[in-house]
């Protein structure tokens, strides 16, 4: 007697072979896909730096244009001047014992030419970036520097100085253009900069002071005319509990130039 296997029973068979050979298939490709970083099992983009993120470019050589205040900021103010200056009493009297020469004779000439105060300073000013997280501000009215750190604070034990610690945030609307901007991460307008950790200095040159408790908040905003002008608006509010009344705020103007043919670096002067 022969036996014959019933063909019934050999499709079952056939359709969990086929289903096994795709269930490895798709085990491999998932598996290169992961490896390559390309599917759905790669590793996330790296995020954007700071440099990459910035709305603007803030870079380049700036030169002040003074349009007020002009008595306050191209000449030293009288002893005793500090009209539209919110000192309170105390204010008042140490900005009336200024004595530049006891400055000079202490090696603190360069008083009026921190962080609070030094964007009032006539001059012109370098923009640069160190790294992907840090901006460099150079000065050549006192040849002075400061730092944006972009993410994070300022160290516990960080010391108090000329400049001070910055930290750096894109801040303001979003400042994508178009359709496309919805794709991209959202952006922020105008740099904003927050200064602690600040040594006593001016808010003038004719010695109305600032106290190391002082908190410096700036804003950064390029702007870009019809003929081509670019200008650097500086907002600057300075918030000292010891001297002033309340937060003194000014906005100062610059320009952008070419190149910097015309930069020269000066020493602090303090009269």
């Amino acid at each position: 007697m022969i036996f014959r296997p019933q063909q019934g029973l050999r499709t079952p068979l056939c359709v969990a072979a086929a289903a096994l050979l795709l269930a490895l298939a798709g085990n491999q490709t998932f598996a290169q896909q992961g490896r390559g970083g390309r599917g759905r099992g790669g590793p996330p983009p790296a995020p954007l730096t700071p440099k990459q993120m910035a709305p603007e470019d803030v870079t380049g050589y700036w030169v002040s244009v003074v349009t007020e205040d002009w008595r306050y900021r191209m000449v030293t103010p009288a002893k005793g001047d500090f009209q539209s200056v919110p000192l309170n009493g105390e204010g008042r009297k140490v900005a009336n014992e200024w004595d530049p020469d006891k400055d000079i004779a202490a090696g603190k000439q360069c008083k009026s030419y921190g962080a609070a105060g030094l964007m009032r300073v006539p001059g012109r000013i370098h923009v640069t970036w160190l790294d992907d997280k840090t901006l460099k501000v150079e000065t050549d009215a006192g040849k002075q520097t400061r730092l944006f750190h972009f993410g994070g604070e300022a160290p516990e034990n960080e010391k108090p100085s000329l400049q001070g610690y910055s930290v750096a945030s894109w801040d303001g609307p979003p400042a994508g253009r178009g359709f496309g901007a919805l794709r991209g991460p959202m952006r922020a307008g105008s740099l904003k900069v927050v200064t602690t950790h600040l040594a006593p200095g001016y808010l003038r040159k004719n010695g109305v002071p600032y106290d190391e408790k002082t908190v410096l908040t700036e804003y950064y905003t390029r702007v870009h005319e019809d003929n081509g002008d670019s200008w650097l608006i500086i907002t600057t509010e300075v918030d000292d509990p010891t001297y002033l009344t309340q937060t003194f705020v000014t906005s100062s103007n610059f320009k952008m130039e070419p190149n910097g043919s015309k930069w020269m670096p000066e020493d602090c002067e303090a009269k």
